[in-house]
This record gives structure tokens, C-alpha cells and sequence, in this order.
């Protein structure tokens, strides 16, 4: 085992995808239950190279287009996006503000549908 090293890892080949889902919650299940169903996401994204970039600015040299929002089948495009190829690219970190008990359904059950 290598022991730990006293630097921060680099993070020059490392898209960060920040994203928030808009759902609507028409579908009734019970009589007591509306499911939530994602109409749209959105989504802004940085690297290295356009992290310190005001937010005018729209596209970044090496990650592209800042901005994207996905409307027709907002789950299967956002993980679509997510898995494209990006040669510089070695790691995605996708970051929710509701990961942890909401959005997190969307994307287990978009990728299991996707297989």
C-alpha cells in the first residue's frame, strides 16, 4: 500500500456538471400520492479552464457550452450527456442540490432504463 500523499489531486481533466430537474406531480398513484414526474433539467457546467469565467461568458474552449436544459426526455438527454466522450475529460462530477433523497430516484431509474 502507497501511503497518502500531502497534495490535493489535480483537477485539470475533471468536468464539473451542476444540475437541477423541474418536475411536475399531475400523475396521481393513490389517493393520497402524486408522482413526480421531471419535465425539464438544466444544467451548467465548468472546468479548470472556465471556472474563474464570468457567467456571461457562454462557452469554454475545452469543455464547450456552459449552459444546457433538456426538455423532451430530460432524464435519458441529461445521462446521455453525461457519459459522452470528452477526450481531456478522465472524470464527470455531477452535483444536485437534492441528490441525496429526491433527484437520485430520476437517475437510478434513468439509467436502468437505458441499459
Amino acid at each position: 500500500m502507497q501511503p497518502l500523499k500531502d497534495e490535493m489531486p489535480s483537477a485539470d481533466n475533471v468536468l464539473f456538471v451542476f444540475y437541477d430537474f423541474e418536475t411536475t406531480q399531475d400523475t396521481k398513484i393513490s389517493e393520497t400520492a402524486k408522482l413526480h414526474v421531471p419535465m425539464l433539467v438544466c444544467l451548467q457546467q465548468f472546468s479548470t479552464a472556465c471556472e474563474m469565467q464570468d457567467e456571461d461568458v457562454r462557452d469554454c474552449a475545452r469543455c464547450g457550452k456552459r449552459r444546457h436544459s433538456f426538455f423532451e426526455d430530460p432524464v435519458g438527454d441529461l445521462l446521455l450527456y453525461l457519459w459522452e466522450p470528452r477526450p481531456w475529460c478522465k472524470k464527470v462530477v455531477a452535483i444536485a442540490q437534492n441528490a441525496k433523497a429526491f433527484y437520485s430516484q430520476f437517475i437510478q431509474n434513468g439509467s436502468i432504463l437505458l441499459k
